[in-house]
This record gives structure tokens, sequence and C-alpha cells, in this order.
């Protein structure tokens, strides 16, 4: 079990762009951290620093966000939002509830920001959370950190001349995922239903599934075509190609383990075995390593086929 917790928190803390030690304590030093700005399209931009890829509409009525990242880094993506734009930033959205997407939410909201997640992401940051990726009890949110508006299935902002629809997928790589559609700009942010070039991270213990993560992950494909540009939650900028190869990593994976859980092998058993060596290549010298992506998801696997 120590070897599980100390895989996975190796994995995930490398995703999230923090050191092991920072991952568990979060009191890491941000100084040497950059936020780098990426154009996607017309008054649509990519920030990334440590932590999730920051989505930013900028135009006549003002800032929206998508994602925060960590406290600490607020004052720099502030600033690299001031070189897009000296309009205030009015509305954030936070795609789901983990802190590398959240951890700036109190800042934010103490500036009068209006920040809105779907309803399960207020749930969570308003209580406790055990995330069992880290064995870790993470406390509930600060009044300042939680959204003041949440919804259900999908929420629509009509600002900047866009319409920018938020739409929920349930129990995926949690069970309060929301992918931001920017129908006008045909830019799509997956927030972390989408690790691009890598194994995903799945969080069962926040209600994720890889069955969900599949299907949430199958639908978006529909609504791409070839000149879709598609945000990651983490990684870079994407092609509809690029989600496309995802999706049928991931499906290809659970084809291979889901006979490995039919004859009852255990999870050290199956990464004795290296099954997804075929894979490994392409998705496994990323941050999450084979073994990780199978500790996690393995004990679900049933699920998913």
């Amino acid at each position: 079990m120590l070897r599980k917790l100390t895989l996975t928190a190796l994995a995930v803390a490398a995703i999230t762009g923090i050191t092991p030690s920072a991952a568990l304590a979060q009191d890491n030093q941000y100084d040497t951290v950059n936020i780098t700005t990426t154009k996607v399209g017309d008054g649509v931009y990519m920030l990334q620093g440590a932590g999730g890829n920051i989505g930013v509409s900028a135009g006549e009525d003002g800032v929206f966000m998508i994602d925060d990242q960590y406290s600490p880094l607020t004052p720099k993506i502030l600033a690299a939002i001031s070189a897009i734009s000296k309009k205030p930033v009015k509305f954030m959205i936070n795609t789901h509830w983990h802190y590398d997407h959240t951890g700036g939410n109190e800042n934010l909201g103490k500036q009068g920001v209006v920040i809105v997640a779907h309803d399960n992401v207020y749930k969570r940051m308003s209580t406790d959370q055990m995330m069992e990726a880290f064995n870790k009890e993470i406390p509930a949110s600060p009044k300042a950190a939680l959204p003041v508006v949440s919804f259900n299935d999908e929420v629509t902002f009509h600002l900047n001349d866009l319409h920018i629809k938020a739409r929920h997928f349930s129990h995926a790589h949690t069970d309060g995922d929301s992918v931001i559609l920017f129908q006008d700009r045909n830019i799509i942010h997956m927030g972390d239903l989408f690790f691009n070039g890598m194994y995903p991270f799945v969080d069962r213990s926040s209600g994720g599934s890889l069955a969900g993560v599949i299907a949430a992950v199958g639908k978006i494909i529909e609504l791409c075509d070839e000149n879709t540009k598609i945000i990651p939650g983490h990684g870079p900028l994407a092609t509809t190609q690029d989600l496309k190869d995802y999706h049928a990593m991931m499906q290809k994976a659970v084809s291979i383990l889901t006979p490995l859980a039919q004859k009852g092998l255990s999870t050290e058993e199956v990464i004795k075995l290296n099954p997804l060596k075929e894979l490994n290549d392409k998705w496994g010298g990323g941050f999450m390593k084979p073994e990780v992506f199978i500790t996690i998801n393995y004990p679900g696997i049933a699920d998913v086929s």
C-alpha cells in the first residue's frame, strides 16, 4: 500500500507541476515559475505555469478565466492577463475542484471576481475531502474561494461577442468536471478530461472513473472538426486528432487490462507483466507512468468493460 501511495503521489505531483513534498504539504516556492501565454484564437488564450492550463477570453466586456492554478501564482497570472487586456477579470470558472485548478480562487474572490463551477465542485470545496492518491485530507476551502454561482448540467456566458458554454460531464476525471466550449471560435477547454500526450489521472475518490473519461471524450470528439483547437487540462495545445489518439489509447488500455482482471490477477501481478508496453513509448514517458496508471485504474477496470 505504501508503494502504491508513493507511486501515485509522485506522478500526480509531477502532473500538477510541483514537487512531491509540495503536493502533500502545499508549501512549495513558486518564484521560478513563469507564466507563458499562447494565443489560441481571436481573443482567446491559453496560459501555462504550474498546475492546470488556464483559458482566457479577453474583450470589451472584460476577462473570462478558466481555472487559476495555485494561490502564490495569482500575481503572475494577473500580470500575464494584463498584457493581453487592461479590462478586469469578471468571471472565473473552475473545471473541477482540484487545488492545482482552484488554488487562486480565494485571491480572485476577494477581488470581486465571480467564481462559477458545477454543483459538485461547490460541495467538495465546501467540505473536507480525502484524496486517496495522496492519502491526505484536503480541508474545506475558505468562503472567499467557493463558487458563488453553481450549475447542474450547463451554463452559458454571453460576453466579448461570444457564447461560452460550460457543460458538465459526470463521473469522469471527478464527479464535477466541466468542459468549456467557445462556440464562436471552435475552441474547447477540456480541463482534466484531457491530459495531452500522457496517460490520464482519474480521481476515483472524487467520483471519477476511467469509463466516464472515455465516454466524455467520445462525446466531445463528436463536437469537433478538423479545425477545432483544444486546451487540455495538462500538456500542450491540441488538435482533434490528438484527442482522437488519446481516446483510442484509453480504449486500447482497457482492452488489454480487462482480460487480466477477468483472470483475477492482482494489481501487483499486472504491473509485473508490463501489459501496456505497446502504448508506453507514446503515452508512458510523461508524468503518469504506466505502473501508476495501472495502480489507479486497474481496481475499477471491471466498471469500464
